[in-house]
Formats: C-alpha cells, sequence, structure tokens
C-alpha cells in the first residue's frame, strides 16, 4: 500500500521502514484477558497481602493445599524438542509420521501442598465437574487431610482458581460449614495457580507420546486404587 502510494517497489519501502526508521512487524503477545484499572488493582493488593502473609509467618504456605483438575489424553503426541535425537553426518535422515492426541480423555482431580500429594481423583467418564459434584470431591479431600496430613487438619487452607464450580455458592456454604479457610485467587491471574504453572505442564510433559488405556466408568468403580495410579 505504501509503496502504490509513493511509487517505489516493496524492498526500497522494506529498507526504509526497518533500517532507516527501526520499524519492525511483530505479533501481538496473547495474554488470558485485558485487565480493567481495577482488576489490576486487585491482582496488586492480593499479591501484596500474600507477601505480608509470608513476612508474619515463614511456615504459612505449609498450610495451603492447592488443588485444580484437567484433562488427560490418552495419547498426546511428543512435541519436537522431546523427538529430536543425536546423529552424526553419517546418520539416516529419520522421519517421524504426524500424529494428533486423541479424543479419548479423562479428567483429573490433583490437591497438593509443600509435601506432595494429598488427593488425587479421576473423574467418572459420564460425570460433570460441576458445584454437586466439586463439594463431593472436597468432603474426601477433607477426610484425606485427616489421614495423610493430622499435623494441619485444623489449619489447612484451600487454594482453588475462580472456575464456576469453584466458587458456586453452595460450595462456599460448604466452605463455611467445614470451617476451610481460602487463599484468594484474583480472576485471570494464572502466575498464582502452582497447577497452571508448575503441576499440570511437567506432569503432560512426561505423559507425551505415551499411550494409555482409558479407564471405563465400571472399570474405576470396582478398582479405584488402580485407576488413580493408572
Amino acid at each position: 500500500m505504501i509503496g502504490s502510494d509513493l511509487n517505489l517497489n516493496h524492498p526500497t519501502i522494506h529498507d526504509i521502514l526497518t533500517e532507516e526508521l527501526g520499524i519492525w512487524k511483530i505479533c501481538a503477545k496473547p495474554v488470558p484477558k485485558n485487565l480493567t484499572n481495577e482488576q489490576k488493582e486487585n491482582h496488586r493488593n492480593v499479591c501484596l497481602d500474600l507477601l505480608e502473609y509470608i513476612e508474619n509467618d515463614k511456615i504459612v504456605f505449609k498450610h495451603v493445599i492447592t488443588g485444580d483438575e484437567s484433562w488427560i489424553f490418552e495419547y498426546n503426541p511428543e512435541n519436537k524438542q522431546q523427538s529430536s535425537v543425536w546423529h552424526t553426518s553419517n546418520s539416516l535422515c529419520l522421519k517421524k509420521a504426524r500424529m494428533t492426541k486423541l479424543k479419548m480423555k479423562s479428567m483429573l482431580m490433583f490437591f497438593f501442598n509443600s509435601q506432595g500429594v494429598v488427593h488425587k481423583e479421576f473423574v467418572l467418564q459420564a460425570q460433570t465437574v460441576n458445584k454437586q459434584y466439586y463439594c463431593e470431591v472436597l468432603e474426601r479431600l477433607r477426610k484425606r487431610v485427616h489421614c495423610v496430613r493430622p499435623e494441619i487438619v485444623d489449619t489447612w487452607v484451600l487454594h482453588r482458581d475462580n472456575a464456576p464450580c469453584h466458587t458456586a455458592i453452595s460450595v462456599n456454604k460448604f466452605f463455611n460449614k467445614m470451617g476451610i479457610p481460602m487463599v484468594l485467587q484474583p480472576p485471570y491471574l494464572p502466575d498464582l495457580s502452582p497447577c497452571d504453572f508448575l503441576l499440570f505442564p511437567k506432569l503432560k510433559f512426561l505423559l507425551k507420546g505415551r499411550h494409555f488405556e482409558l479407564w471405563t466408568t465400571s472399570k474405576i468403580r470396582d478398582r479405584p486404587a488402580e485407576g488413580t495410579s493408572t
């Protein structure tokens, strides 16, 4: 368009823009959401509160249990880094068939703290993670804390993101009834969610390129221990 208006060819226009004017064409950086000033201020205040908690109590996060859910595919292909191999100038050129991840998948719900795994379970194939089901999961988590984390049974705090099933009124009533405090999690702030930036990316990286048999509803119901370990 510039070349047509100025009657100049494309290479000339490109040299003027890049070399003389110092202009580059770049792609916009994707972000979860364009935040308003109020949302940014909320993010800042929550982060400052967490820093204050740490300064006042160095072991405060030993009492925090964080959890989330994510899809685990029966097969997810390796990325380019994982499929690379060492070779010499005399090696044959390797070929790899293009494969896509299978549509068969199971949802994994995972809860952990600084000492390790507290509770994990696969959601049944026909089950939807709604507010009623999430309350049932929280009840199983509460009982699990009594078994594996007795030292924090009266002081543990739950951290979760702002998914609709996590913030429903019935779920908040369950927290109040059981006396379970919550760690604030501002909307659209994945940096404060250990499951998003730490757990699931590393877990799925190790699972890439491996085939798994998805457990049917009957198998999970009859053999929950094996289904969970899978």
